[in-house]
């Protein structure tokens, strides 16, 4: 299977990270970007570009050599890629499908297979780094594909990404993207502790996150989360939720069950963010833990208490 040389890229999704990408592709692909979202208001980060809105999924599958997906899960992809009104479901189809979003690995798996079956190529290319890094078109993608078609899809991952990894077979990337979430949140977790014991102990939090940023106790939460979020207790709507770190790590847990793994401290920061969520910072930025852990309503030892993550729209999705 080969890609036209200027192939026409599809996008599906412009939420807060899916409208950057989608941006970023239609500023440097030399050939035509026709994006789809169900929220109008969506296309307005794309009307000084030369991205063609189109009204449905069949209309872009008709017209794109490869669709790029940005959703907020696996049931959201597999009902763009092979529901009723998907975007297989019709006569005309694209070469290559390739998911920017995160997913359970088994998930990934199984789509890939399935659209194979169609003879169309599938990839999972999840991204992390954040909204800023999307604007810039500087995330970090970890891409699970054979290698004919790694070599297809890279040069075209490369404008909207700084760093793409070729990380093995099919969900691979989500293998990846998952191990690197996990630890991000149960980093932030054991950060926020030890902000408050510090502070209770007498340190002033930005004395500490100086500090310790000068010593192997450095991170990138702690340069990122810790001193923008957690030093001015900013908590912003719309951004990465406690909803969304409990889908990602419910997806980990899905893995590690697979697998036969025990993964005891993504099970103990399971607990704090079901608390966030459950305190008051539903819907706020995660690093909201924070005051989780400052007024001592984190779950008790040994508890299993967990929420259900509230719906999620195409739109919402940050990364």
């Amino acid at each position: 299977m080969a890609i036209n040389a200027m192939p026409t890229i599809g996008f599906v999704g412009l939420g807060v990270m899916g409208g950057p990408m989608c941006r970023n592709m239609a500023l440097k692909h030399a050939g035509e970007v026709i994006a789809f979202d169900t929220n109008p208001s969506a296309f307005e980060l794309l009307a000084d570009t030369k991205a063609r809105r189109v009204d449905t999924l069949a209309d872009l599958a008709a017209q794109a050599d490869v669709v790029f997906l940005s959703l907020p899960g696996g049931p959201a992809v597999e009902q763009v890629c092979l529901g009723a009104r998907g975007i297989t479901s019709g006569f005309q189809r694209p070469q290559i499908i390739v998911d920017l979003s995160t997913t359970t690995v088994a998930s990934a798996r199984d789509v890939g297979e399935r659209l194979a079956a169609l003879n169309v190529a599938f990839a999972d290319a999840p991204v992390a780094r954040t909204r800023e890094a999307a604007q810039r078109g500087e995330l970090s993608i970890m891409v699970g594909a054979d290698h004919a078609l790694f070599a297809r899809i890279e040069p075209l991952l490369r404008y909207i990404g700084s760093d793409v990894t070729h990380c093995g077979g099919l969900g691979c990337g989500q293998v990846v993207k998952l191990i690197n979430n996990a630890l991000v949140f149960e980093n932030t977790l054991a950060l926020a502790e030890m902000m408050v014991l510090g502070e209770r102990a007498g340190v002033q939090p930005a004395t500490l996150l100086d500090a310790v940023s000068k010593g192997s106790g450095d991170s990138f939460v702690l340069r990122n989360h810790g001193r923008k979020a957690m030093l001015p207790r900013q908590f912003p709507d719309k951004s990465f939720s406690p909803e969304y770190v409990l889908k990602d790590i419910s997806y980990v847990l899905e893995l590690a069950g697979q697998t036969g793994v025990a993964v005891h401290v993504t099970e103990l920061a399971q607990r704090y963010y079901a608390a966030t969520a459950q305190s008051g910072w539903s819907g706020r930025y995660f690093p909201a833990v924070i005051e989780v852990v400052d007024r001592n309503i984190g779950p008790a030892p040994g508890s299993t208490e967990t929420s259900t993550p509230l719906p999620l729209s195409p739109t919402s999705k940050t990364g």
